[in-house]
C-alpha cells in the first residue's frame, strides 16, 4: 500500500490529491479547491473501509462458491471497489484469500497452570468460533485446495503454524513443569490432540465442543504411555 502511495505522491512534500483521497489523509498546507478535489467520490468506500470491505466480502463468497470458483472480480463486485483497488493491495487471489482467512478466530492463549484445563478450554473456545463464524466452511476449503496448490500451500502454511502457537506452548509449558516427557516431539503431540477434531472437521462432521475433554484426556494419555515406556526401554537397554 505503500508503494502505491508513493508512487502517487508529487516531488515536492505535499501528497498528491488522489492518494489523499485513497488513504484519508491530509498532508501540508492545502487549498480549499484542493481539499475538495481529495474528498472521496460518493458511494466508494475510504481506504480502511475498502480494506475491511474486500476482505469481508472474499469470506462471505468462499463460504457460498469456494476457492476455486472465487474472482477478484467477484470480490470488487461484492465489496463494491474497483478491481484495480484489490489489486493495488494484493497481485492475485492467493494472499488475498489467505489475508482474509487470517481475520478469522485462531487458537487463544490460556495458562491456568494445569495442562488439560489449558487445552480443554483452549480447543473448546475456539471450536465454538468455529461454529458460529466462516471457519466452518473456509478451514476444509483451503485445506483441502493447498493439498494440489503449491503456491497457496506457501502462503498459507505459515499463517496455519502461527495460528496452532498457542497450542505449541500450552505442551511446552507441560513439558518444563514435568507433566510431559522431557523429549517430547511438541509438533507432533499437538497433530495427536487436534488430530481427531481435524478428521470430523474435513469430512464436513459439525464437532461438539463438549468432545474435548475426552479428545484431550485421551491424547494425553497415549502421549505419557508413550514416554513412560520409552523411559523403560531405555533404562532396560544394557550399558
Amino acid at each position: 500500500m505503500a508503494g502505491s502511495i508513493a508512487a502517487l505522491a508529487p516531488p515536492r512534500g505535499d501528497i498528491h490529491p488522489a492518494a489523499a483521497a485513497l488513504t484519508g489523509e491530509v498532508h501540508g498546507p492545502l487549498t480549499a479547491n484542493a481539499s475538495n478535489t481529495a474528498a472521496p467520490s460518493a458511494g466508494r468506500p475510504r481506504s480502511e473501509e475498502a480494506h475491511k470491505a474486500i476482505l469481508d466480502a472474499t469470506l462471505e463468497l468462499l463460504v457460498e462458491v469456494g476457492f476455486s470458483a472465487l474472482t477478484v472480480e467477484g470480490v470488487a463486485q461484492r465489496a463494491g471497489v474497483g478491481k484495480a483497488t484489490i489489486y493495488r493491495r494484493w497481485p492475485s487471489k492467493l494472499p488475498l484469500v489467505v489475508e482474509a482467512f487470517s481475520q478469522l478466530p485462531a487458537l487463544e492463549e490460556v495458562d491456568s497452570g494445569n495442562l488439560v484445563e489449558d487445552l480443554t478450554a483452549m480447543l473448546r473456545s475456539y471450536l465454538q468460533l468455529f461454529n458460529q463464524t466462516p471457519l466452518a466452511a473456509v478451514l476444509p476449503s483451503l485445506a483441502g485446495e493447498r493439498a494440489h496448490n503449491p503456491e497457496l500451500s506457501k502462503l498459507f502454511d505459515p499463517v496455519m503454524r502461527a495460528r496452532r502457537q498457542p497450542l505449541i506452548r500450552a505442551l511446552e509449558r507441560g513439558v518444563a513443569r514435568g507433566d510431559l516427557p522431557a523429549d517430547l516431539d511438541v509438533d507432533l503431540a499437538a497433530d495427536l490432540i487436534v488430530g481427531p477434531i481435524a478428521v470430523r472437521v474435513m469430512n464436513g462432521s459439525r464437532v461438539n465442543p463438549r468432545s474435548v475433554g475426552p479428545i484431550v484426556e485421551l491424547a494425553l494419555r497415549g502421549i505419557e504411555g508413550a514416554g513412560q515406556r520409552a523411559l523403560r526401554e531405555r533404562n532396560l537397554a544394557p550399558a
